[in-house]
């Protein structure tokens, strides 16, 4: 129940890796697109590409393969390989619910909040793996990159286009945002959320998520509705702190304050 303790009114929940378990099947149609570039299986390139396609888990898919592959034709080459391979593997029945999600969306929907699914993947790929898992009906928002103006994670885009969209918050501090990956995190916070929380069942483990800005990190999503049928967590997001006083005059160049480590240069998963 949304309380004046714990105000969060929308949660902005990622798909694959923190309500879905995908089995590894990102590695595997990655490896369907490397091969369709020439990347050979086994080679020291195909290990490097790979190995950035691990850290970078939440980020929308075409951005890590421009970033992989530099040409834009080549890109999106690698992107439709991939999408379809991904979405080949969906229809064979390769994916599930992680264990509770959909009871977890229930209960946090049936408390008076609105959730939202969001995803790096193409739209085409977002439907595929909703209709897998009969989730059409199951919130009244999915949102990808394309519908956030392309940007996906790590920018606050898709965030931001629920809180827009829903008008479900008054605020951005009635926003929860959960994931499994660091670029999960990095969204949440970049869009002020109140909530910032990681999970434990997808890429990234606790330590990078709590780089990242994550206030908490739960095993999985299941345990979401507890955490927020309780007062508000005093941990919040790095962004929500108070800042530390800044010695001498102000800098001229006042945007630079608002940086986050690392620049904004990446797209989600």
């Amino acid at each position: 129940m949304v309380t004046e303790l714990n105000p969060i009114r929308l949660v902005v929940l990622d798909m694959a890796g923190t309500t879905v378990a995908d089995g590894g099947l990102v590695e595997r149609a990655f490896a369907v697109a490397a091969g369709e570039l020439g990347v050979e299986p086994g080679s020291a390139d195909h290990a490097e590409k790979l190995d950035y396609v691990r850290a970078t888990m939440g980020e929308s898919k075409i951005s890590v393969f421009r970033h992989l592959f530099g040409e834009e034709t080549l890109a999106q080459r690698a992107n439709a390989a991939f999408e379809k391979a991904y979405g080949e593997l969906v229809d064979g029945g390769r994916i599930a619910p992680i264990a509770g999600a959909r009871e977890a969306i229930e209960a946090l929907t049936g408390a008076g909040r609105t959730v939202v699914l969001t995803t790096g993947f193409a739209r085409v790929t977002q439907d595929a793996i909703l209709d897998a898992l009969g989730w059409r009906d199951l919130v009244p928002l999915t949102l990808c990159p394309a519908d956030a103006g392309g940007r996906g994670r790590p920018y606050p885009d898709m965030v931001l286009e629920a809180f827009l969209r829903t008008k479900a918050a008054e605020s951005v501090q009635q926003v929860a945002v959960v994931g499994d990956t660091s670029y999960d995190m990095l969204s949440g916070v970049r869009a002020g959320a109140g909530l910032v929380a990681g999970v434990l069942t997808g890429a990234h483990d606790d330590q990078a998520l709590r780089a990242a800005g994550a206030g908490q990190v739960l095993d999985s999503v299941a345990e979401l509705p507890t955490l927020l049928q309780g007062p508000a967590p005093l941990e919040g997001p790095a962004l929500l702190e108070a800042p530390a006083p800044l010695e001498g005059p102000a800098p001229l160049d006042a945007p630079a304050l608002f940086d986050e480590p690392g620049r904004l240069d990446g797209g989600g998963r």
